[in-house]
């Protein structure tokens, strides 16, 4: 591979932040990103952004679940942590439940290839045998 096949790899000094993470090691974690100046102060021109980390095991092993949380404070994110996380979830799910659907009206003619055996067998199995999702 040619280095001119590359992505631009530099970094925007112009959108530098400074990444701290809080977890209670048992839910999830929350990051909150401080935007800084390229010397390393915090730049008060721009917003803190808060994000919050968890994952749920389903019957083909853990799914990362991420989401952004709209807040002022990491206190204000813990408590928003909870309900962002299921509705993260509950989006998922429906993204999932929706590529199903899709994958099982869609018609396979031979030599097509696919997805050898679609969505139905592997993936998260919301409510079924296992009962569904389960924080680890």
């Amino acid at each position: 591979m040619s280095q001119d096949n590359f992505p631009d790899l530099s970094l925007d000094l112009g959108s530098l932040v400074s990444e701290e993470t809080f977890s209670d090691s048992r839910a999830g974690s929350i990051r909150r990103l401080t935007p800084i100046k390229p010397d390393g102060s915090v730049d008060d021109s721009r917003s803190v952004e808060y994000t919050g980390h968890t994952q749920v095991m389903t019957e083909a092993g853990p799914l990362p679940v991420n989401f952004t949380l709209e807040v002022e404070s990491l206190e204000q994110a813990v408590e928003q942590f909870p309900a962002q996380a299921e509705k993260a979830l509950e989006e998922m799910i429906r993204r999932i439940e929706e590529m199903r659907r899709e994958q099982a009206s869609s018609i396979v003619t031979p030599g097509q290839g696919g997805f050898g055996g679609g969505m139905g067998g592997g993936g998260p199995q919301p409510g079924g045998p296992s009962g569904g999702f389960k924080l680890p």
